[in-house]
């Protein structure tokens, strides 16, 4: 029988470890971004043969992220089937990428129906285009960046806890001004914001800040997927300064993340302003995702 709990700070070595060994590049394989939005999306999580699964429970129905691991995915999916036909509720997966697709088809051959969902697909770059913007489909980025070194006393650092707190505060700053635009939806990343600068060094988190004058203007962080991939979680600029966003996005790749092959900048929520913006980086790979349902 598979026990759901609330995750906890002492989960993230076994889930981290759990994540990193399945070799998966979607953002849900994140510890650190499913602690931080667990309270708001009521996910709790579950161990299984060596399998990491996680169940949300903000939705309609109970949503669960596809099983990672080196365990029997097979028996953890017949043991998630049981307990919805005890309960009579439909089963919902998430999170299936094409290789996933076709590992569930091909255990449960023609039982589960499996719809894209374009809205949580992932871009991923190369940190070598975002770092060097070369070419001229990034021309645009360069003049953006150009002009804010040209015209700005500005400095780039990594985000540590002495300058953390300065952090928090541009951040408020920044929900303050855009509120307007989706209140609940921002009160709501204002708390996993707040919960990650509350636990930062504890969950591995690396990030970067860009002060003008001496003040916090932009930041950004995130974690390790694997050793190839790094996801970017949150990127914050003041959006009248012209380059702030692109510069700190560039100066963080070039300052920290080198080390990496990709960087996961996670999926656009349908937004369209959103997408047009991450589809403005070329992304190297945009990651298809499917929802599953179960259907007997």
């Amino acid at each position: 029988m598979i026990e759901f709990r609330k995750p906890e700070l002492k989960d993230m070595k076994w889930v981290k470890s759990t994540m990193t060994r399945s070799g998966e590049m979607a953002c849900d394989y994140c510890f650190g971004n499913l602690f931080i939005w667990s309270e708001y999306y009521g996910n709790t999580i579950a161990e299984y043969d060596g399998l990491f699964i996680s169940k949300d429970r903000s939705r309609d129905a109970d949503i669960y992220l596809y099983p990672c691991g080196d365990g029997d995915k097979k028996g953890a999916v017949n043991e998630l089937i049981k307990l919805h036909e005890q309960d009579g509720k439909e089963l919902v997966m998430y999170c299936l990428t094409p290789d996933k697709v076709r590992e569930l088809d091909s255990m449960f051959k023609d039982r589960f129906e499996f719809r894209e969902h374009r809205d949580y697909f992932d871009y991923i770059y190369l940190t070598s285009d975002l770092a060097s913007l070369a070419g001229r489909k990034y021309h645009a980025k360069r003049n953006h960046i150009s002009y804010f070194k040209n015209n700005f006393n500005w400095q780039y650092e990594k985000i540590t806890p002495d300058n953390l707190a300065e952090c928090y505060e541009m951040n408020k700053k920044w929900e303050k001004l855009n509120s307007k635009y989706d209140e609940e939806g921002l009160g709501a990343e204002l708390t996993a914001i707040d919960r990650a600068f509350s636990h930062y060094e504890e969950l591995g988190f690396v990030g970067g800040l860009l002060r003008k004058d001496g003040e916090v203007i932009a930041y950004t962080f995130g974690e390790q997927i694997n050793n190839d991939v790094f996801c970017t979680h949150f990127e914050k600029a003041f959006a009248d300064i012209r380059g702030a966003y692109p510069m700190i996005n560039q100066q963080f790749c070039i300052n920290e993340l080198m080390g990496y092959k990709y960087i996961n900048r996670e999926d656009d929520t349908g937004d369209e302003g959103l997408r047009q913006a991450k589809m403005s980086y070329c992304p190297a790979i945009l990651l298809p995702k499917f929802i599953a349902r179960y259907k007997g």
